[in-house]
Parts: C-alpha cells; sequence; structure tokens
C-alpha cells in the first residue's frame, strides 16, 4: 500500500476502541432487547470505559509527558487523539444519559421502580432507619474536607459523596455554620442496590448513595441539627502499577508491591454530579492537586454504572435472556477414557455453547491417570475458585510433575494469580512466573504420558468463569508434531534467549508475524494467478499497522477478506482501490466474543489455524502467543461454520466502517439472522443426535 493512503486508512487504536465501546452503547439503546440486559450492557459500556481510562488515556497522558519538546508532530498527534476521545466521550455521555433513564422509565411499566431518598413513605423510611442501625452504622466513616490534603489519597473507581452540612439555626447569634465532608458509599460491602418494601405491587430499588443521603442525619447524630446536601462524584487512577527492581524482593512480591502502588497512582479523570454547585466542585478540583486531568466531565447523579450488570431481577425472568444450555459433547460424558479418545481423534469444546467440564474432565483423569509422568500449562487468569488449579493440585498429591507458567501481570487479576501461585507452591507444583519483559498470553496444556503425550490449545484462558460468558475453541490433539512443539514453547518459555523454531505452531514473539505475513502473501500471489483466493477471520483487534497495510495489498491484488471483530479496527474497509474488498462485520451479543480464527483459502486447499494472538503490536512482538494449525476435518468445518455465520449477522452484527458509525448490516432476503443463536441451535441438535 503507498504512503499516501495511510493517514486516511488507518484509525488509531484508542479512537477504535472508543467507536467499540459504543457499539455496546448501541446494544443497549435495542429495544428489542430484555430490559435487564439492556441494563447490563449499560454497565459493560461502564465498567470498559472506567479501565480505558485508567490505563489507556493514562497511558497516553505520560507518554505526552515523556516527549521532547522537539518532537512536534508527535505530541501534536497526541493531543488530537485525546481531544478526539474526550469529545466522543462526552457526545456518548448524554446518549448514555438518554439511554438509562429511558430503560428504568419502561421498568417501571413492569412495576419495577428506582426509588430516591425523597420519595419514600413512612414503612419505607423505617426500613432505612433499622438498614442504617443493623447494617451501614459504622461502615459510613466520613472525613472532614478540611483534614484531606489530597482527594487523590482516597479510593479511586468508588463512589464519593461530598456532604455539604449546614446548622439550622446558628449559636448566639453566628449565622449558621457550614462544613464539608466526603462520606464513601460502602457498596463494596452491601451490594449496590438495596431492595425496599412495598404496598402498593410495585417492587422496589434503591441506589446505596441515596439510601447514605437518607441516612445523613444519622450519620451524623449528636451534632447540631442541620441540613444536608450531598452530590457523588469518582475518579479514576493511572492503573500502571510501579515496578520497583529490587533485588531484595522476589517477583512475587514485586508484583504484590505494584498492585499497591497503583492504589498511589494519580487521578487522572474526575466523573461529578452536574447539579453540584460550582463551590463544591472547586473544593474537590483543589484538592485533587493534579497539574492534569485527561477528563473532568459532569455527570448525572450516579456513577459507577457498572453495578447495572448486577440490579436484582425481583423474579422477572422474562426480562431477562432465556437460559441457554451448556452442551457437554458426547465424548466427554463417555465411560472410555478421554485421553484415549483424543489418541483416536483430535477433539475440541466451543465454549459456552460446549461445557467448560469437558476441559476439566480431562485435566481430572490425567490428574489421576498412572501413565502420566508430567502436566505443564499456561494460567493466564484464574477464577475465585478455580476447578482448574484444583486438578493440577490432585495431580501433584498424585506424584505428577507439575508445572504451572503463571502470568503475574494479568491486568487487575494480579491478586487472584499471586493467591493461587502461592497455593500452588504449598502442593509442590512447580510455579514458574512467565518471563520478564514478555507477558505469556498463550493458552496451553501439555500432558506428557507413556503411550502417546497430549496437548490442548485454546484461544481463550482456562478460568470456568469466563468459559461461561465468552466464545473460545480448545483444540485437543495428540498429533507428535504439535504435542512436542507445544513442549517446546514450555521450554522456550524457561529458556527464553534460545531461539526454537516451530514448523507447526505459529510463536510469537519468534516468528509468528512473518509466517502470517507470508500467510496474506500467498492469497495474494494465488489472486495476482487468477486462483481462488480469500481470508475469513475471527479476532478480538487489528491495530499492528504491517498487517494493517498487507491486508490492504491484499485487498488491492483482489483477495476477498472477511472479518468478525468484537474491538479495536484500524483498518478502514470500503475504500475505493485500497480496501472494497475488505469486509469488517463487529459482533455484540449475550456472549462476548473472543475466539481467534483464521482460515486462508491456500489455492483450494484451505489452512485453519486457531490460538490466542490478535493482530496489534503487543500481540505480535512482546508477548508468548500460539497459534495451532487445525487438520480435523470436523472441526475446520466447525470453524468454517462459526465465522460464516458471524460475518452473516443481521441481529447483532454491525458493519465496521471506520467512522464508528457501526450499523447493523442488513439482510439481503429480508430474514433476520443471529449468530450465536443459530450456533446454540446447531450444537443443540447436534446433542440431539448423539443421545438417539
Amino acid at each position: 500500500m503507498k504512503e499516501k493512503n495511510f493517514k486516511d486508512a488507518y484509525v488509531d487504536r484508542d479512537i477504535s476502541w472508543m467507536y467499540f465501546n459504543h457499539r455496546i452503547l448501541q446494544e443497549a439503546q435495542k429495544e428489542e432487547l430484555p430490559l435487564l440486559e439492556r441494563l447490563s450492557f449499560l454497565g459493560i459500556y461502564s465498567n470498559n470505559l472506567d479501565e480505558f481510562f485508567r490505563v489507556r488515556m493514562a497511558s497516553l497522558t505520560r507518554l505526552l509527558e515523556s516527549l521532547d519538546k522537539g518532537a512536534k508532530k508527535d505530541r501534536e498527534h497526541l493531543k488530537q487523539t485525546m481531544k478526539t476521545i474526550n469529545r466522543l466521550n462526552a457526545i456518548y455521555s448524554h446518549e448514555y444519559s438518554d439511554t438509562i433513564d429511558h430503560v428504568f422509565e419502561l421498568l417501571e411499566k413492569h412495576k419495577i421502580r428506582l426509588l430516591d431518598e425523597k420519595h419514600l413513605n413512612a414503612e419505607q423510611e423505617r426500613y432505612l432507619k433499622n438498614f442504617y442501625y443493623d447494617k451501614l452504622n459504622g461502615a459510613t466513616n466520613p472525613i472532614w474536607l478540611d483534614e484531606i490534603d489530597e482527594i487523590g489519597q482516597l479510593q479511586d473507581n468508588r463512589i464519593h459523596l461530598i456532604v455539604k452540612k449546614t446548622e439550622k439555626e446558628g449559636n448566639f447569634g453566628k449565622a449558621p455554620k457550614t462544613d464539608y465532608a466526603i462520606v464513601k458509599v460502602p457498596d463494596a460491602d452491601f451490594g449496590r442496590f438495596v431492595v425496599i418494601p412495598s404496598s402498593d405491587g410495585y417492587q422496589n430499588a434503591m441506589y446505596l448513595d441515596d439510601v447514605v443521603r437518607f441516612c445523613l442525619p444519622l450519620i451524623f447524630i449528636g451534632f447540631t441539627p442541620s441540613n444536608y446536601e450531598a452530590y457523588s462524584f469518582k475518579f479514576t487512577k493511572d492503573a500502571e502499577m510501579e515496578m520497583e527492581n529490587d533485588s531484595d524482593y522476589g517477583v512475587l512480591e514485586m508484583i504484590a508491591k505494584g498492585v499497591k502502588s497503583r492504589r498511589r497512582g494519580e487521578p487522572v479523570r474526575i466523573i461529578y454530579d452536574h447539579l453540584m454547585p460550582k463551590d463544591m466542585q472547586k473544593k474537590i478540583m483543589a484538592r485533587l492537586n493534579v497539574d492534569h486531568l485527561d477528563a473532568a466531565l459532569a455527570s448525572g447523579r450516579y456513577q459507577n454504572h457498572k453495578d447495572l450488570m448486577k440490579f436484582p431481577d425481583f423474579g422477572h425472568e422474562e426480562l431477562k435472556f432465556p437460559k441457554w444450555k451448556h452442551i457437554m459433547k458426547k465424548e466427554f460424558v463417555a465411560e472410555e477414557s478421554i485421553m484415549i479418545q483424543i489418541r483416536e481423534k483430535d477433539r475440541y469444546i466451543h465454549v459456552p455453547y460446549h461445557s467448560f467440564d469437558g476441559y476439566i474432565r480431562l485435566l481430572r483423569e490425567a490428574a489421576l491417570h498412572p501413565d502420566v509422568k508430567e502436566i505443564k500449562t499456561t494460567l493466564y487468569r484464574l477464577a475465585s475458585d478455580s476447578k482448574v488449579v484444583k486438578a493440577l493440585v490432585c495431580a501433584a498429591r498424585n506424584g505428577k510433575k507439575v508445572t504451572a507458567v503463571v502470568e503475574l501481570l494479568a491486568r487487575f487479576d494480579e491478586k487472584s494469580n499471586i493467591k493461587w501461585s502461592k497455593r500452588m507452591q504449598e502442593e509442590g507444583i512447580n510455579v514458574i512466573y512467565g518471563v520478564e519483559g514478555l507477558k505469556v498470553h498463550s493458552k496451553l496444556l501439555y500432558i506428557g504420558t507413556k503411550k502417546g503425550s497430549i496437548a490442548c490449545i485454546g484461544t481463550g484462558n482456562f478460568h470456568e468463569g469466563n468459559a461461561k460468558v465468552y466464545t473460545d475453541y480448545l483444540m485437543m490433539t495428540a498429533r507428535k508434531e504439535i504435542v512436542s512443539e507445544v513442549n517446546k514453547v514450555f521450554d522456550f518459555i524457561k529458556r527464553p534467549f534460545s531461539q526454537p523454531r516451530f514448523r507447526e505452531l505459529l510463536v510469537s514473539p519468534n516468528a509468528m508475524k512473518t509466517k502470517l505475513l507470508q500467510l496474506i502473501n500467498n492469497e495474494i500471489k494465488n489472486a495476482k494467478n487468477g486462483k481462488e483466493a480469500w481470508l475469513r477471520i475471527k479476532i478480538n483487534h487489528i491495530t499492528e499497522v504491517d498487517m494493517v497495510n498487507k491486508l490492504y495489498q491484499a485487498s488491492q491484488a483482489g483477495v476477498k477478506i472477511e472479518i468478525a471483530l468484537r474491538g479495536n479496527c484500524s483498518l478502514v474497509p470500503g475504500i475505493p482501490g485500497v480496501s472494497d474488498n475488505i469486509k469488517v462485520v463487529g459482533i455484540i451479543d449475550r456472549y462476548l466474543e473472543h475466539s481467534r480464527i483464521i482460515i486462508a483459502c491456500n489455492g483450494g486447499m484451505p489452512r485453519y489455524y486457531i490460538g490466542s494472538a490478535d493482530w496489534m503490536p503487543r500481540n505480535l512482538l512482546n508477548r508468548i502467543e500460539v497459534l495451532t494449525p487445525v487438520y480435523d476435518l470436523d472441526m475446520q468445518r466447525d470453524l468454517l461454520r462459526t465465522v460464516e455465520y458471524a460475518v452473516a449477522d443481521t441481529t447483532n452484527g454491525r458493519i465496521v466502517d471506520g467512522k464508528g458509525t457501526d450499523r447493523i448490516q442488513t439482510s439481503p432476503d429480508g430474514v433476520s439472522f443471529r449468530s450465536q443463536e443459530a450456533l446454540q441451535e446447531a450444537y443443540t441438535s447436534a446433542e440431539i443426535q448423539d443421545q438417539k
């Protein structure tokens, strides 16, 4: 692709992320969606935005500060990017407020009502006073504003109330005294919503913020009777950890210290109630004590809308998605050893359509089987009550040599990973903390046996919680070439200075990017020679410049490219002469699309790959990632169907246009098609056939 096309044909990663998150907001705006699911999408949108400002905007700020003043072009680009992000954030914030108000209006028609402290009857007031004395008393501890030097010392991403306390009458002829205090809303202890009794047929919920507002006279009991005003705010800190290279600490202790340092990060964004008086705004801003904020945003009365994901359902199942069964494939419930079945034929599961318990079955059998001598696995994120770790502990207790490569730097999961690492070490498991400078993001399992070793390569984490909501593939194989190379990846993790060669697997940072470019070059060559040439890709993010340019070159050569994508997309499809052979569809639905699938035409003999890597610089250059070829015909057909269904989705598939419009694609025959629903029906039909 020529340089002159690049500027208009590349969307900045962070701006494309804003477009992606807006697609989630667009989903919450769909009138046909069950109301409680719309609330959940609003919660997801809010949670994503918090993390984005904690991580990406904070990184942009640090980068801007670090650039030499002579780097004028780079500085201007960064400033423009941040300006665009804040402009989009302001626009989307208005959309968000309108949407949430509308959804709660609709919930009232179903007799679900959101109350505030000003609309309570006598019975409800008595209930809240008892609630305060039973639970809140002692958990709401005000701090006088005059005693706070820096508000940034408080806990970020939590709801705080700034309270103005004005005495009803002055003493000895003096004007009534006014004091200010900060109260943290204790939602971590009591949940964000309190169910309030009702006698009029409605089911009532109340934000804990409003419960605290109602209880302010009780919180300040013993003082001169006063009038109270309270307005919410929250601030977001830079989420990067300060990592001290201190020889006195091991890796585990360094990460633990880093997690604590995150709490001391500088505020980068503050959101506050737009009704907050100017004098109270100034008092907060003065105590933030920072030179620069990425965003100071006036918002609605309530913050931290991520809690909408846990809004009480009051038993209204009709306001949620219908339940879909997680299917246990027949081979995983058969009496025959699953390891024997894998040696006969590659096996796979596609979660959450298939149950993750199939993978647990393999692990547990390996933990008990006398032929198994060793087990090695990578662990990126771990569930709070991890069945995976329990199976590994069982294996260690049964005399197996168990190695777990734990990525302690999995963002916001560091604490959980540290906890499980200590537990595994106590049980005699060899815990390896990845590679310095390279995150271990690959999803691998190696089972060493006397009668033919086995490997599992996945697209997502070995995490039973994620496996209920993330779409991912796990391939289990006994093919010697693949299994031996999976074992070689573990050797590479232990000795990263070595340069192993891989013939089957695509491994980063070893040679994955080079081989992916070769894969696309092969399609370009075939297209130029008049052969059939196409690429079908399912992926989370595409932002790596060389990959973007190579896809443009392929499009210009006549390669037909269809991409099902969830998140960041720096591609701009549909530019005449540049990307008019590229179609990108973004899916937002009940399951989070997470699997990475690459299918290349290869002159009529398609090549299939699955694995952990997105097409971003961090995945291709700074992480240990693995893609595996897929040879089993049944799995190939399943992968192809998954990608084809996704790009054909006319219910939840939005055409990603590089401009943020991202409208639902239209059906050519007028019949709507929902890819996730179609897959669920297909897997359910297959289960019924297996049972006959």
